[in-house]
């Protein structure tokens, strides 16, 4: 029986990721946003979340203010995903917080948090894997894959990521502006 429930609870995550999946091509960002906020995806004041974004379990997610989430984003809900206020994530991210142990003789999946602090920007094509911590106004290249927490005001970049620089701002106050109508 607990088997069938639980089959029954993954069929219906899977249709609603199909929704929201869908709900991406829709070229409103109040659309989009009122759908994601209906499915439990929480997004603060003033964020934006650009068309073709794909989620796993939405409910997970949580979105501070005035943060734009690029277009073609994967953002893995598996366990907690925290974005905060005023990041900037640039196109085809992808942040998991959930792989396989692949020591494990039956491959079983493991999950750990995801949190990306104030002031972060992550580059095109960034991968963030789980258990991994942004800490505040870090910045991250494009390419990288992120696979260790990465400290306050750090530059990272490569495979794996890692220290390239230190930004010199260390007291962002910048808000990020009104996202492109159309994407």
């Amino acid at each position: 029986m607990k088997r069938i429930i639980r089959r029954i609870k993954t069929v219906f995550w899977e249709l609603v990721c199909w929704k929201l999946a869908v709900t991406g091509y829709v070229p409103s960002h109040s659309i989009r946003r009122f759908v994601y906020r209906f499915w439990g995806i929480k997004i603060g004041s003033g964020s934006t979340i650009h068309m073709h974004a794909s989620f796993y379990y939405p409910h997970n997610i949580k979105i501070g203010n005035d943060t734009i989430i690029g277009e073609k984003v994967v953002l893995d809900g598996r366990d907690k995903l925290v974005i905060g206020n005023h990041v900037d994530f640039a196109s085809e991210v992808m942040i998991y917080n959930a792989q396989h142990d692949i020591n494990s003789e039956k491959f079983n999946a493991i999950t750990a948090p995801v949190i990306i602090e104030d002031y972060v920007f992550i580059g095109p094509r960034v991968i963030i894997l789980p258990g991994v911590t942004i800490h505040k106004g870090a910045v991250v290249g494009a390419g990288a894959v992120v696979t260790k927490d990465v400290s306050e005001f750090t530059i990272v970049g490569g495979v794996p990521a890692k220290e390239i620089g230190q930004r010199q701002n260390k007291n962002p106050n910048y808000k990020l502006g009104r996202a492109a109508w159309f994407r």
